[in-house]
């Protein structure tokens, strides 16, 4: 765990969260919490932890990168 005042302890989250305001906040007005639990819900299992490319995973979603772990393993 980090220590207090540790520069470091949130960065992951803030990271995350910014990426979350920037690709669906910003861009969408709602009228109820049920729509807003419906659409941060379909943004993170659908589109953020799906989809979206990772570069981490180089540049490859994460459905894309374990099919080709996949196929290395076959492979193999």
């Amino acid at each position: 765990m980090s220590r207090r005042g540790n520069c470091w302890d949130n960065a992951v989250a803030e990271s995350f969260f910014s990426t979350l305001r920037v690709e669906l906040v910003y861009e969408t007005a709602w009228t109820t919490r049920h729509q807003v639990r419906a659409e941060v819900f379909e943004y993170l299992e659908v589109f953020y932890n799906g989809q979206r490319r990772h570069s981490s995973l180089g540049y490859l979603s994460p459905i894309d990168f374990e099919q080709h772990r996949r196929q290395e393993k076959l492979a193999a």
